[in-house]
């Protein structure tokens, strides 16, 4: 449940902030997992003494990091990804980043279901190979 920052100065707008029990509950990750990513620099919370005070920034940060995570992208490639934002050419460069990045990914999980699919090939060789080996040893042992 976002809560709204105390009254704001002149010119700034009333902005909204979460807990950090509040994201881990919305996004169903632990408090750990919250602290890890802070950790990591991929999300800075501010801080009144030991609680954590999250920004709608921050929000979509974590949103953007779970949803790296559910991609296969490693950490370091989600700091990358997200980073960029803020850098020339901002959100621009950050898009074409992340779609070589989606590329590569794509093509190694490609690579990924080729490689299963001839070990399921090959298993299913030498299984039947086996069944015929066995059922032919059984022949002559009866």
């Amino acid at each position: 449940m976002p809560r709204r920052s105390p009254r704001p100065g002149k010119g700034e707008t009333v902005a909204a902030t979460y807990g950090i029990a509040d994201l881990a509950r919305e996004f169903d990750v632990t408090t750990r997992t919250l602290r890890f990513y802070e950790d990591e620099g991929l999300i800075a919370p501010e801080r009144q003494g030991q609680k954590r005070i999250f920004s709608a920034r921050d929000r979509v940060r974590l949103k953007l990091i779970l949803r790296g995570k559910r991609l296969g992208f490693s950490i370091g490639e989600i700091r990358e990804i997200i980073n960029l934002y803020d850098a020339p050419p901002g959100e621009v460069g950050q898009i074409r980043f992340f779609l070589d990045k989606i590329r590569e990914r794509r093509a190694a999980l490609e690579r990924q279901r080729d490689d299963i699919a001839a070990t399921l090939d090959e298993l299913a060789d030498v299984e039947a190979r086996c069944t015929t080996q066995l059922r032919d040893l059984g022949k002559r042992h009866s």
